[in-house]
């Protein structure tokens, strides 16, 4: 992450971790300005970011359901900076992918790339 939208910037951030979520408040050419989870942000160039949707569990832990419902199984617990690919989300329920183990966890639970 830069301070500005050129490689003249220094970088302020390196991120190493893959799949974590930003989410992109401004567009300028190839550049993004990107927010991640903690709130900070820097400009990024689009050849580093991946229009794969992800997210990452903010409430201490995030039980993930068999269906988007309260009362369905409870298949397993994230914790909190867990960080899974989300897809299908509406009615305040997200599909949320963890390396393959597959569950609905509440959007509240989570924060990233949500559009509802």
């Amino acid at each position: 992450m830069r301070v500005g939208p050129s490689l003249d910037y220094p970088s302020n951030w390196v991120y190493r971790r893959r799949d974590l979520p930003v989410k992109v408040v401004q567009v300028l050419g190839l550049w993004r300005k990107v927010q991640d989870p903690d709130g900070a942000q820097g400009w990024m160039h689009v050849r580093l970011l991946s229009d794969t949707p992800t997210a990452i569990v903010r409430s201490a832990i995030a039980p993930l359901h068999g269906s988007p419902s309260d009362g369905s199984a409870t298949l397993f617990r994230a914790e909190r900076g867990v960080v899974g690919r989300i897809s299908d989300c509406s009615g305040g329920w997200c599909a949320f992918d963890v390396k393959g183990r597959r569950g609905y966890v509440k959007a509240s639970d989570i924060w990233g790339a949500i559009d509802e």
